[in-house]
């Protein structure tokens, strides 16, 4: 079908409207209309108006709704068109600024949202047609208003759940879609998204914009696109930059991009300057008739407005011009008559075609000139254990505390994976992104989002609004895959990482990678239109010196595929993990630096630009000892087959504490010249006061203070820029450098004031010394607002004067505005709370919010009789990035502002205070969550509810229902089922990332060896077994109806229904979630149908044993002295019951129940739980009672059909044996019971009829009190 497309009248086709538009804008300056609310304010409208006949008896007052009068007063809002039109416009907006359902939900009006657009633009299309007859030369257009909605996507709307957002990405697009549709139909000839003040919302609209087009069902329309700068900072509300703001969508391709809005003409100058530097599209400016007066009016005339403007004319700034708030038809006609003779704006090159440009809150611009970007990697569940356990433990303060020490430490860009099994990737994703939106420091770099989910790479897309780059897609799942994923990247607006797989593998020779990379770039460049500038390859940087000759030319192969992606493939960028090339040599850091800094040094040169670095594994190459570089050269480069040997004899003989001992030796017994040099370019501070002090002291080298830093200091920043310069040094170690400059200087600043206040002595000017220079610090201290007590503070205020603290005492009562005023006007080094009273702490907490809002660096001490070290762990401190030290007494306070002043001593003793109170914390929340949890009644109504009446929940009737019983199993069709990974753990041989779990393992540079032959081994015990028949299997399958009552699970003897067979008992989630979780609170029985409901539902059961004759075997192996072949036949046949078991499952699904009658899955997909259903078992998480193998063994008579029977303490005999319940509902899934509160043991042994010490006993491990 042919796209749908509304052709202009004037025109032959839609394409000719938007080539003439496209060629008007070459020649001469466009004109857009003014202001649609400024007119309907003029029009003094009643309610009733707004009513109009149609809506008389509307629950919602609709006064204020402009939008809505289209449908009730269209003449009215034709005739501004049409004023506007006669004014000069080219292009007239339609009159649904609040188009969309979110903004309509105000007024009740979501229902009429499609066809107010669409009545509005065939209103506006009505007046360009008209106007078409006046002046047959010159067409006039429609522009489809898309306003950015009340809702912010970027911005919490609570202060205190940052996280929180009142508006989704996709609820946005769902909204934007209604409103764009509406407006195509009714024949606009121009998008136009505006008023931009969240640029998270206006990506949300391109991406409705571009999915309707892509989809064929539209022809495509000329886009425009206008953000809207909120005061002088030159940023959007939510913190953009103008260029960032461009960079983030200038994927939709808009035709024109400007600003509007805000500010008046003269204050958008330099911003709309700005954004004409940064694009080669077309730029549009509607700015605000001057500034608002006190009244919230628009004073400007039309006269004095187009003077203004006339200057972005008379400059070549713009390319269309019109006004926002406060204009009107006159100051329209004003700027046209001002500026219709000057040339419109000619474009400069587009830099997207010669640069890779990201953005955050500001755009990063990287080229063939830029120096290596580093990609800070902590913010990874996989790479870094602190980060994962703080998400894991919901700790998101502590997470992003590490994503602002990656950026402070020279992150450009920040990687961010939430790839964890035990972690819901997609909310971790969101929550997180959300967060790092409200840390300025953090936002401001662009965000790589990095997950082998493309559901949570869409997530982490979906709360960006800057330009970031995905990690990662690749062809391992065909063409068709990737080219669906690189679409919707692109739709996002995203660079992306592309690593080097394809369908048959990894690559890992040079001609393999280049392969791969080469076909990718094709199809991202021919096929979906992607700038070669965003695509970075991933050529799998792989592990050297493995052991295994195969390996050791890796390195060689990236370097030169590296080479030739740059060469042959224009544009595209290289990256990689680097940390991957030394995984050899985990806990050997000496040569895990040296071996990343030469490959770095190597890498670069052939054409690497970025990398996922950890700032601590890198070293300055050189600064590798020569032994030791030659060494890494050879592996690298793979011209040494012993390279690996010696690497390892270097890390055994070079140890971390000689190392560290003989370079002190060497580097401490040079000069003090090349002593601050050395420390300077390795990044030491340990002894830079000492040796900064030492040169001081030589009167004869060095004069005066001011010559040592002009001196060695000096000389040895120069060594690090010529280091950096050359690709030797990163800038991670950089910062490193300027850090010790900085504290060499401190240490000189007092001599240097000393000599000031010398010569103005000398001079007569002794009096223009600063007082200030004769403290140790100022301290600001002050009793908060709402509490009067302060002797406490009065004596840390005497005590810290007494050690020559200039101490500035506020009093009592002191509201935040003041504390913050006074820290700024005093250049307070440090400020001191005190409370008394519980009010108090909620004061506190809000000070120290404000005085992160204001950007405070200085430390805040909290003391006073109701504070404590863990309120301010928990509740102060993570409001405020600076340091917050809670203060026991007046005597600490000084010993506190000393070491927080004393430059040589205040990051150790901060660092030591940020610990402890990371483990305050961590221990408060996890005794929160042992002790929280919702009465049984609340967590029953907030349970798994199944709409069981739809069609698709309707469970399914199963083939068989009854028993199967299987007897002396041929084991030979079970092998393809077995899971080897929990063999290998009960001989404890676990391998490392990348070698973890079977058959990577024997990959494994540790246990890999001992595996393979362990493997080898029972291989051979394994074929004994079967084909000797030395071991025998029998199972029972069971398919019984049943249906839910409560929380247990009612089964009847027959179809009948009428006689209950046995009741399986259920355990309910009450373990309190997060408050910003929606997850029901789980038991069994939510995925059986209720019996209230009178649909027939049905459970299954399994029980499977391979155990029969190992016991005999073992004995018999033990009698020999042969405890190895003992326990080989013990794990065997544990791995042939599970397998027994996942086979059964898998017969059940297709046969007996029949629910998957066509499933094909791989084994490994089976062992990855990829099937529908589920099969707990009795004794584990989501029914920990093992108690209820009782009911299964009765239901099924096991033990007289099977011979598996179950001991005095119910566990299975044989030993080999595996039992569980069948759910065969789509929406079953797995979780845990949790702990539970007594309440809900008292009701479950009701229900059991037993006793509640009974219940106690099997249920020990999950009760959350003392028994």
């Amino acid at each position: 079908m042919a796209p749908i497309s509304t052709v202009p009248t004037g025109f032959e086709s839609r394409r000719a409207a938007t080539e003439y538009i496209e060629n008007e804008l070459t020649k001469r300056i466009m004109f857009l209309d003014g202001a649609m609310g400024t007119q309907i304010q003029e029009l003094r409208l009643s309610e009733e108006d707004f009513r109009g006949d149609r809506f008389t008896d509307h629950t919602h007052d609709l006064k204020g709704n402009n939008d809505l009068l289209v449908l009730t007063q269209p003449k009215a809002i034709y005739q501004i068109h049409l004023n506007y039109l006669l004014a000069g416009a080219d292009f007239v907006e339609t009159n649904t600024f609040s188009g969309t359902t979110i903004a309509q939900a105000d007024y009740g009006m979501e229902s009429v949202v499609y066809e107010l657009n669409k009545v509005a633009t065939e209103i506006a299309r009505d007046a360009c047609v008209d106007m078409l007859k006046e002046t047959p030369d010159r067409p006039r257009f429609v522009c489809g208003a898309i306003g950015p909605t009340n809702r912010t996507c970027s911005i919490s709307p609570s202060v205190e759940n940052p996280s929180f957002r009142n508006v989704t990405f996709d609820e946005l697009v769902t909204a934007y879609t209604e409103q764009i549709r509406g407006l195509l139909d009714g024949g606009a000839d121009v998008l136009l998204v505006e008023t931009i003040f969240d640029t998270l919302n206006a990506k949300a609209a391109l991406f409705a914009i571009d999915t309707l087009f892509d989809d064929g069902v539209y022809e495509r329309l000329p886009v425009f696109v206008s953000g809207t700068i909120v005061d002088q900072s030159g940023r959007t509300l939510s913190g953009q930059t103008g260029e960032a703001f461009v960079t983030s969508v200038s994927h939709a391709e808009p035709l024109a991009i400007g600003l509007n809005c805000a500010l008046g003409a003269n204050q958008m100058r330099p911003f709309i300057q700005n954004i004409s530097s940064f694009t080669a599209k077309n730029v549009i400016c509607y700015p605000n008739a001057g500034l608002p007066n006190t009244f919230g009016e628009y004073d400007e005339s039309p006269e004095a407005m187009a003077a203004n403007v006339s200057v972005f004319a008379r400059e070549g700034l713009v390319n269309i011009l019109g006004g926002c708030c406060g204009t009107t038809p006159k100051h329209i006609k004003a700027i046209h008559d001002a500026c219709k003779d000057f040339k419109p704006r000619v474009a400069g090159a587009d830099i997207r075609k010669e640069k890779m440009i990201l953005s955050g809150l500001e755009p990063l611009i990287y080229d063939k000139h830029t120096n290596f970007l580093n990609i800070g990697e902590r913010c990874n569940v996989a790479g870094s254990r602190k980060f994962a356990r703080h998400v894991i433990n919901n700790e998101y303060e502590d997470a992003l505390a590490i994503a602002r020490t990656q950026v402070e430490n020279g992150g450009q860009i920040i990687d961010i994976n939430m790839d964890e099994g035990m972690l819901d990737g997609i909310a971790a994703m969101t929550k997180f992104l959300n967060l790092i939106s409200t840390e300025p420091d953090v936002a401001r770099v662009p965000i790589m989002v990095d997950s082998s989910n493309f559901n949570v790479v869409e997530a982490g897309l979906k709360c960006a609004q800057g330009k970031c780059i995905v990690n990662s897609i690749s062809l391992k799942e065909g063409e068709e895959d990737f080219l669906r994923k690189a679409r919707l990247v692109k739709r996002y607006g995203a660079a992306v990482v592309v690593m080097a797989f394809d369908e048959v593998g990894q690559a890992v020779d040079r001609e393999y990678k280049f392969r791969v990379c080469e076909r990718s770039y094709r199809l991202l460049v021919d096929k979906v239109g992607f700038n070669p500038n965003d695509i970075i390859f991933d050529p799998n940087i792989l592990t050297i010196c493995t052991g295994m000759e195969e390996h050791n030319n890796y390195g060689v192969e990236f370097i030169e595929a590296t080479a030739d992606i740059k060469a042959k493939l224009p544009g595209a960028k290289i990256s990689g993990g680097v940390s991957n090339l030394s995984f050899s040599f985990r806990g050997k850091e000496t040569i895990r630096q040296a071996m990343h800094s030469v490959f770095l040094y190597h890498a670069i040169k052939a054409g690497m630009d970025m990398g996922i670095v950890n700032p601590g594994f890198l070293t300055i190459y050189d600064e590798i000892p020569k032994d030791l570089l030659e060494i890494c050269e050879n592996a690298l480069w793979n011209r040494d087959p012993e390279s690996t040997e010696k690497l390892l004899e270097y890390a055994q003989t070079h140890g971390k504490d000689s190392v560290a001992k003989g370079e002190e030796e060497e580097w401490r017994s040079h000069s003090v010249t090349e002593r601050l040099k050395h420390a300077l370019v390795k990044g030491i501070t340990k002894y830079v006061v000492e040796d900064t002090e030492e040169a001081r002291l030589d009167k004869e080298k060095y004069p005066r203070p001011l010559n040592v830093i002009e001196g060695p200091l000096m000389d040895g920043m120069s060594v690090v820029g010529d280091l950096f310069g050359a690709g030797k040094m990163f800038l991670p170690q950089v910062i490193k450098s300027a850090r010790v400059m900085k504290k060499a200087v401190a240490h000189l600043i007092p001599f240097m004031d000393q000599e000031r206040i010398e010569n103005l002595e000398k001079m007569g000017h002794a009096g223009d010394a600063d007082d200030s220079d004769i403290y140790n610090g100022t301290v600001v201290i002050a009793t908060v607002k709402g509490d009067v007590h302060d002797i406490g503070k009065n004596i840390v205020g005497v005590v810290l004067g007494c050690n020559n603290y200039k101490v500035v005492d506020l009093g009592v009562m002191t509201p935040c505005e003041k504390i913050i005023e006074a820290a700024i006007r005093e250049k307070a080094d440090v400020v001191g709370l005190s409370g008394l009273i519980t009010p108090s702490l909620d004061e506190m907490i809000h000070v120290a919010k404000e005085m992160e809002r204001a950007g405070l660096k200085t430390p805040l001490l909290i003391g006073g009789a109701t504070t404590s070290k863990t309120h301010t762990a928990v509740k102060i401190a993570p409001r405020y990035t600076q340091p917050v030290i809670h203060c026991l007494d007046a005597s600490r306070s000084v010993v506190v502002v000393s070491n927080l002043l004393d430059k040589g001593l205040r990051d150790d003793f901060v660092e030591e205070v940020v610990e402890e109170y990371d483990e305050i914390r961590e221990d408060h929340y996890d005794s929160l969550k042992d002790r929280r949890y919702l009465s049984l009644e609340d967590a029953r109504s907030k349970g798994h509810k199944i709409e069981w009446a739809l069609p698709e929940n309707l469970p399914p009737k199963p083939n068989m229902v009854g028993h199967k019983v299987y007897e002396d199993i041929d084991l030979n069709q079970v092998l393809p089922y077995i899971d080897w990974n929990p063999f290998f753990q009960v001989w404890q041989l676990r391998g490392k990332y990348p070698n973890r779990g079977y058959p990577k393992l024997f990959n494994d540079a540790t246990v890999g060896e001992e595996a393979r032959r362990i493997f080898d081994e029972a291989q051979v015990m394994l074929r004994d077994l079967i084909n000797n028949h030395r071991i025998r299997a029998s199972a029972i399958v069971s398919i019984l109806p049943a249906n839910a009552k409560g929380d247990d699970i009612v089964v009847y003897r027959d179809e009948s229904r009428t006689e209950v067979a046995g009741v399986y008992y259920g355990l309910r989630q009450q373990a309190e979630k997060d408050k910003e979780s929606n997850d029901p609170y789980m038991c069994l029985s939510d995925f059986i149908a209720p019996d209230s409901t009178g649909i027939p539902d049905y459970i299954g059961s399994i029980a499977a044993s391979a155990g029969f004759g190992v016991d005999e075997l073992a004995r018999k192996y033990e009698a020999d002295n042969d405890d190895y072949s003992a326990i080989m036949v013990k794990a065997l046949a544990d791995r042939f019951a599970e397998a027994l078991t996942e086979k059964l499952h898998q017969d059940m699904r297709r046969e007996l129940w029949g629910f998957a009658p066509n499933e094909s899955l791989e084994t490994q997909d089976l062992l990855s739980i990829k099937y529908q259903g589920i099969r707990p078992a009795p004794g584990y998480p989501s029914q920990p009672d093992h108690a209820e193998k009782s009911t299964m063994w009765k239901l099924g008579n096991i033990h007289e059909t099977t011979g598996i029977e179950l001991t005095e303490s119910l566990m299975m005999h044989p030993g080999a044996s595996v039992c569980a319940l069948v759910f065969a509902h789509p929406k079953s899934s797995y979780f845990a019971v949790g702990k539970i509160t007594r309440e809900q043991i008292e009701d479950y042994a009701s229900r059991k009829n037993t006793t509640v010490d009974e219940a106690e006993t099997w249920l020990r491990p999950i009760l959350s009190y003392d028994v």
